[in-house]
Formats: C-alpha cells, structure tokens, sequence
C-alpha cells in the first residue's frame, strides 16, 4: 500500500490533468490544501487588494491553516477523486 505522502503525489500529478471546465472554486480548494499540506501554516503576508489572483490563492490557503499536514493531504486526494470523478461522468 502506498504511503500517504506518496498517494498525496501521485495525486498532484493527476490533479494537473483536471479538465479546463474544472472551477476556480475547486482549483482554489486544491491550491490551499496542497500549501498546506507541503508547507504547513501560512508563511506570507496576504497580497494586496489589486493583486486578486495570489490575494484569492492566499485566502485559500489561510481557509485550511488549522489542518494538519496529513489531513491536508487526506482531503486534497480525497476532492482530487470527487474532481476526477466528475470530469469522467461529464465525458461520458
């Protein structure tokens, strides 16, 4: 069985072939839990109010900051799964 963290890699390459049609919504959830999950904690102020994309991926993050690290990962594979699932059922 593969360890967390490996499981947790082998889903960030799969999250990189999530359709176009996947959400900001969803790509902002999978931005703050992949953060947190390799960095921890937010590390950086958060960006100003004319910088909307890093200032949006910044909350995102910050959304998740109690998680653990493991958690952090758990749920990233766990809504890379939902997304990927989606994605087929919408092709199909």
């Amino acid at each position: 069985m593969l360890g967390l963290q490996e499981e947790f890699e082998e889903y960030a390459e799969k999250a990189k072939t999530l359709p176009e049609s996947t959400t900001n919504e969803d790509k902002l959830i999978l931005y703050g839990l992949y953060k947190q999950a390799t960095v921890g904690p937010v590390n950086t102020s958060r960006p100003g109010i004319f910088n909307m994309r890093d200032r949006a991926k910044w909350d995102a993050w910050k959304a998740v900051e109690g998680k653990s690290q493991e958690e952090a990962m758990n749920d990233y594979i766990t809504k890379v799964k939902q997304l990927l699932e989606a994605a087929a059922a919408a092709s199909a």
